[in-house]
């Protein structure tokens, strides 16, 4: 028979599998054409962390609320999210010295992000929230109405997730699509 601390090793860590299937709907739920077809989030490593941070932030944000065990679940989430990191940036070739430096700086902007997030849909401010967007996702670059619609989008999404939560602690969780948030999906800006 082994120890007793030997078997532990063996054991998932509490909350990993519903952390890591929360991780998975958020990312799937980025991935979404219509964030860089039509609204023009742009389709770069950049702008892809950030659309991903964005829907694992509203997760995290009603787990962080939640009773018990949604705090732990939402670390379970960030957890997921930052493994995840740490595995791509060594897939695309990031020596291994450099990966841990890297994820920090990638942990710094999440965190950022969502302070700032948070706090402007705490206060209901559109306005800042759509700066926030805008600033972090299009990197101040022209973006037409894209953080505008983001804004939008985020704000249901927040709702629809707000009323999820018992589902969410089981692991699972629906992201609202742009015609149950009640928009119109943009038409991507078009170029001279």
């Amino acid at each position: 028979m082994l120890p007793r601390f030997v078997l532990s090793w063996f054991r998932a860590a509490p909350l990993q599998r519903e952390g890591h299937d929360l991780y998975i709907a958020a990312v799937t739920a980025a991935r979404r054409p219509v964030f860089y077809a039509a609204i023009g989030v742009p389709d770069t490593l950049d702008g892809r962390f950030d659309c991903i941070g964005l829907h694992v932030f509203l997760v995290i944000r009603q787990l962080w609320q939640a009773q018990p065990p949604g705090p732990a679940l939402a670390q379970a989430v960030f957890d997921a999210m930052f493994g995840d990191m740490d595995r791509s940036l060594r897939e695309i070739g990031v020596g291994d010295l450099s990966v841990p430096k890297r994820n920090k700086r990638m942990w710094e902007a999440f965190h950022g992000r969502a302070l700032a997030y948070g706090e402007a849909l705490d206060a209901g401010d559109m306005a800042t929230l759509e700066a926030a967007i805008a600033r972090n996702v299009w990197r101040g670059r022209p973006a037409g109405e894209g953080p505008a619609w983001l804004a939008r989008y985020v704000r249901a999404a927040d709702a629809a997730l707000a009323a999820q939560v018992g589902e969410m602690l089981a692991g699972r969780v629906v992201f609202p699509e742009v015609e149950m948030a009640g928009m119109e999906t943009p038409r991507a800006e078009s170029g001279p």
